[in-house]
């Protein structure tokens, strides 16, 4: 008889939950229910009817196209898919539906898709009455047509197969869909071949969207949940969640939340996290995460490799600041949870509120970094906005190399009569929080202690993150932006107040109280097209039902991530295969030689057809902060006063057309930290 295949995550434990682990999986449940994560029976419902809707307004769209191409209207169909957290069944109430419009060939996305004439799906979902707000993001990375349908938010995207025939059975799943598609169509395609591998890679789906909504909601309270500002998205959380569920295959939820945080707060990154083997194809040649070959992926610092193919890191934006921070919620999370399991058994807590409590950022530190975002209207507020969170984590990035950066991945608006005071211009504020970094132990021939500065400046960092700013090539005038270093009694009261509620309250939950209470009866509802069949459990290879003590287990962990960390390094020392199929995975455990990252630097540079920006002077020689030694809050009160930076409005030259931005109106950024 052939020997079973080998899984590629091998289990940890297979043992079958206890009873007190199926009473804390009841708690979590109901803890969850209780703070609004779970949509009514109604929304559940008019969110299926919309989908409905929507497929068949684009089947009837492609047939109008096909007949203005002089296709056959009766062959022409396109189809509806959905992805992310909707198609994972971990939405919430109010949340969107992202969803992927597949067509043929002959349908194109400039000319059919996006566009105002009359055959245009745009044109034609504008026209209707149940849509409003439509919006195309055309310069997008992923084009996306966001719309509200029926009250539902809808975000729109549009893969162009290279088929003339869209079936109704089509497997997307499958790689040579592909083939010959455009770069964004085949990321629009990977965001649903994603999610559909993640499903069907966890050994209990039920199991898998409960752990997960735990963990998002988790995110949001603890402000790590952004992929733009540095932290992980929902893809990176479900990826690691579907991790830990390979480990504990049999586990209850409840165990899976407290396992998440214990397997990460040890994990050794640069390790990647993987689901499945790395898949090449040689027939399309796609470029795949692989630091073996890659010089840039050597730099990657918290590697989370998708599952389809072409397999790439989808946590690239992670920097050494977030990922810090990151590490400390994960061990703050396993002491705590550590708390929560051990209620039964002479525990100190009874639930999960202390898991899931919301941070409160602005107490946590004496120093911040404030980035006010201006713009003149709605539609440029909306465009510029975007825009420069985009580009915040370069400042994050460059500011962490002076000190340790927190950053908040929200932007906190003031109320509506701040607006009405500040010449009626739409504004919004980023935050990171400073602090001084932790002294550092170098080992060489002899021990070294690198004790780091009280006094830094921060100037330099803020002029960079300005220059790649100001670079934007839609930036119109009363697009602004100001960088201030500000002392936390000199927050406003209004944030502080919108800080409490933001924090308090989490992203998904609803805020009607109606809403919570009819979603806590109701049951976690399928995702579309059928929802995902659970797949059968595990069977336990261990007798019994009671699960091994606890320091044996901790012990089976910390051999495995060192099993891992081995493999990790016999993969970087072997060569890169450059056949088809799959191969073992490129795993890295030491960080790049810095020849590689200087030639990574090198190359994105070119790539982005740009230079380094200039070097700017230090700062005055002379500071508040210099001048002020009486006392420790006296200095910081006067640094606190010069450390701004500005960019000023677009000046028009005299022949009409917009000249550049004026030169800032600079001054030095110097923080004293305690």
């Amino acid at each position: 008889m052939a020997a079973r295949a080998k899984p590629f995550i091998e289990p940890i434990s297979l043992s079958l939950p206890s009873p007190l682990d199926l009473k804390h999986t009841r708690d979590l449940d109901q803890y969850l229910r209780d703070q609004g994560l779970y949509e009514s029976q109604e929304e559940a419902e008019l969110r299926e009817v919309v989908l409905g809707r929507l497929d068949s307004l684009v089947k009837e769209w492609i047939r109008g196209v096909a007949a203005l191409r002089g296709h056959p209207a009766e062959d022409a169909n396109s189809k509806i898919f959905t992805f992310g957290s909707y198609r994972l069944g971990v939405h919430g109430p109010g949340a969107d539906i992202d969803t992927l419009c597949v067509g043929p060939s002959y349908a194109t996305r400039e000319e059919d898709f996006f566009g105002s004439q009359p055959h245009c799906l745009q044109a034609q979902l504008s026209a209707l009455p149940e849509v409003d707000n439509l919006r195309a993001v055309t310069a997008a990375y992923v084009p996306v047509m966001e719309m509200k349908f029926c009250g539902i938010s809808i975000d729109l995207l549009y893969a162009r197969l290279s088929i003339p025939l869209v079936r109704e059975d089509l497997d997307i799943g499958a790689t040579h869909t592909l083939r010959h598609c455009d770069d964004q169509s085949v990321r629009s395609l990977n965001g649903c071949r994603v999610t559909d591998m993640i499903l069907r890679e966890v050994p209990s789906v039920q199991n898998f969207r409960t752990t997960l909504r735990a963990l998002k909601l988790w995110a949001e309270r603890r402000g790590v949940y952004s992929n733009v500002t540095g932290y992980l998205g929902g893809v990176n959380w479900a990826i690691l969640v579907a991790y830990v569920c390979n480990l504990y295959p049999n586990a209850a939820p409840s165990l899976l939340v407290s396992r998440f945080f214990k397997v990460f707060c040890q994990w050794g990154w640069p390790t990647p996290i993987m689901l499945r083997p790395i898949e090449r194809d040689a027939t399309l040649s796609m470029p795949v995460w692989d630091p073996r070959e890659n010089p840039r992926d050597r730099t990657h610092l918290m590697p989370i490799i998708t599952p389809a193919y072409p397999s790439m890191n989808s946590s690239y934006n992670v920097s050494e600041c977030t990922l810090a921070v990151m590490a400390e919620e994960f061990k703050r999370g396993d002491e705590v949870c550590g708390l929560v399991l051990a209620h039964g058994s002479g525990g100190a807590l009874t639930d999960w509120s202390k898991l899931l409590e919301p941070l409160p950022f602005f107490e946590g530190f004496k120093h911040f970094l404030q980035v006010e975002v201006v713009a003149a209207n709605q539609e440029d507020f909306d465009v510029w906005e975007g825009w420069v969170h985009s580009r915040m984590r370069l400042l994050i990035k460059s500011a962490g190399m002076m000190v340790d950066v927190r950053p908040w991945p929200k932007a906190f608006k003031p109320p509506a009569s701040q607006q009405q005071q500040q010449a009626q211009q739409l504004r919004c504020f980023y935050f990171m929080g400073l602090s001084k970094k932790k002294p550092q132990v170098y080992n060489s021939y002899s021990q070294a202690m690198i004790i780091p500065q009280s006094k830094v400046d921060l100037t330099h960092p803020v002029n960079e993150f300005a220059f790649k700013v100001k670079e934007f090539e839609h930036r119109r005038e009363g697009m602004d932006i100001t960088v201030r270093h500000l002392l936390q009694r000199q927050l406003p009261d209004w944030l502080r107040a919108k800080a409490d509620s933001t924090t308090a309250a989490p992203a998904l939950a609803a805020e009607a109280p109606a809403a919570a209470a009819a979603a806590a009866s109701a049951s976690s509802q399928p995702a579309a097209n059928g929802g995902v069949q659970e797949p059968a459990a595990v069977k336990p290879q261990l007798v019994g039902s009671k699960r091994p003590s606890l320091s044996a287990e901790m012990a089976e962990l910390a051999a495995a991530v060192a099993k891992r960390q081995q493999m990790a390094a016999e993969a970087v020392a072997a060569p890169a295969s450059g056949g088809g199929g799959t191969t073992q995975p490129p795993f890295r455990a030491s960080s790049p030689e810095p020849s590689d990252i200087q030639m990574a630097d090198v190359e994105q540079q070119q790539a982005e057809g740009q230079e380094a920006p200039p070097s700017t002077a230090a700062g005055a020689e002379e500071t508040a902060a210099e001048r002020a030694t009486a006392s420790e809050e006296a200095t910081l009160a006067a640094v606190g006063d010069v450390g701004e930076w500005t960019v000023l409005h677009h000046q028009p030259a005299a022949t009409g057309k917009e000249a550049g931005p004026q030169q800032p109106a600079k001054k030095p950024i110097a923080v004293m930290l305690s």
